[in-house]
C-alpha cells in the first residue's frame, strides 16, 4: 500500500531552537553574548532566507518551536502562519529531557502548549522532543496532551502508529535518523560536542541517495534543519538542491506533517487491521 494518497511524502522541516540550543543545556550559556549571537541568527538571519526560498518554490513546512523563542519572536511566528506553515510543540525551553524530572518535564510541555496556542491561534498537533530525547514518560504526555502526530523515533524508515502503554494509538510516528539531520553536517560551537564542519556538497550528497532509496522503496522522507544552521549561505544551497532533485520527480508530494501525517492515519489504520 503506498504511504499516502498524494505520493511520497517528504518533509522540510526546521527546528527554530535559537538560543536555547545552548541555554536549554546550561542557563548560564545566556551570559555569553557571542555564543548566544550563533542562535541568534536563526531567526535573524537564517528564518527570513528560508521563509523567501520556501516561497518561491510554493512549499509548505513545519516549523517546530520552543514556547519561549515564540515568545520572543510573536511577528516571526505570525509571519509563518500567514505564509501557510504548520508551528509544532518543541517543548518550552529547550531542556533535555533526561535531566529533568516529572514535574518539570510536564511544566516543559504545558507552557510550551499555552505560548503556541496563544500565539498562533490553534493548538499545535506535534511535537518534537528536544535533542531527541525521552524520559520514561513523554509518550504518556504525547498521549494525554492529545498530540496527533509524533517526529521523534529512529526505528523505521516509513511511519507507523505509536503504541503507547501497550496500546496501539492514532499518533503517526513521522521517524527521521541523523543522517537526514543538519547539525551532524554543520553544527560548530566551542561548548557543544560533535564540532564539525563538513561541505555542503556532503550533505547534498547524503540526502540525495536518501531520496532516491527512499522513494524506490515507496516510504517517507523527514529531514529536520535548524535556521541557525541551514540558513547559512552555502547550507541552504543544500537545502535548494534536495527540493529540485525531490521535484523533479512527479509523484513527489512536499507539505506539512500535519497534513501527511493525516493522509497516512487512514492507511496506517487499516495496515494494522489487515
Amino acid at each position: 500500500m503506498p504511504t499516502t494518497s498524494k505520493g511520497f511524502p517528504l518533509m522540510l522541516t526546521f527546528d527554530l531552537d535559537a538560543e536555547t540550543m545552548w541555554t536549554g543545556r546550561d542557563p548560564a550559556n545566556a551570559q555569553r553574548p557571542i555564543l548566544m549571537s550563533q542562535g541568534a541568527y536563526g531567526w535573524k538571519v537564517g528564518m527570513p532566507r528560508i521563509l523567501k526560498l520556501l516561497e518561491r518554490y510554493g512549499i509548505h513546512s513545519t516549523f517546530f518551536v520552543p514556547g519561549e523563542v515564540a515568545e520572543k519572536h510573536p511577528e516571526l511566528m505570525r509571519e509563518v502562519i500567514d505564509r501557510g506553515h504548520e508551528v509544532a510543540h518543541h517543548s518550552y525551553r529547550h531542556r533535555w529531557i533526561v535531566g529533568l524530572t516529572p514535574e518539570e518535564e510536564r511544566e516543559e510541555m504545558e507552557k510550551g502548549l499555552e505560548v503556541l496556542t496563544r500565539l498562533t491561534g490553534s493548538r499545535p498537533r506535534g511535537w518534537r522532543s528536544p535533542a531527541a530525547e525521552f524520559s520514561a514518560i513523554t509518550l504518556d504526555l504525547i498521549k494525554e496532551y492529545g498530540f496527533d502526530y509524533s517526529s521523534n523515533f529512529f526505528d523505521d524508515d516509513s511511519p507507523y502508529l505509536l503504541e503507547i502503554g501497550g496500546q496501539r494509538t492514532d499518533i503517526v510516528e513521522l521517524p527521521f535518523r541523523w543522517v537526514l539531520d543538519d547539525a551532524p553536517f554543520f553544527q560548530y560551537s566551542i561548548t557543544l560536542p560533535g564540532r564539525t564542519l563538513q561541505a555542503p556538497s556532503a550533505a547534498l550528497e547524503a540526502w540525495k541517495s536518501e531520496f532516491d532509496v527512499l522513494h524506490a522503496e515507496d516510504r517517507m522522507m523527514m529531514v529536520g534543519m535548524h535556521p541557525q544552521i541551514i540558513g547559512q549561505p552555502s547550507r541552504l544551497k543544500v537545502l535548494e538542491g534536495l527540493i529540485e532533485h525531490a521535484l523533479a520527480h512527479s509523484d513527489v508530494w512536499i507539505d506539512r506533517c500535519d497534513r501527511i501525517s493525516d493522509d497516512m492515519r487512514p492507511r496506517l489504520r487499516a495496515a494494522v487491521a489487515a
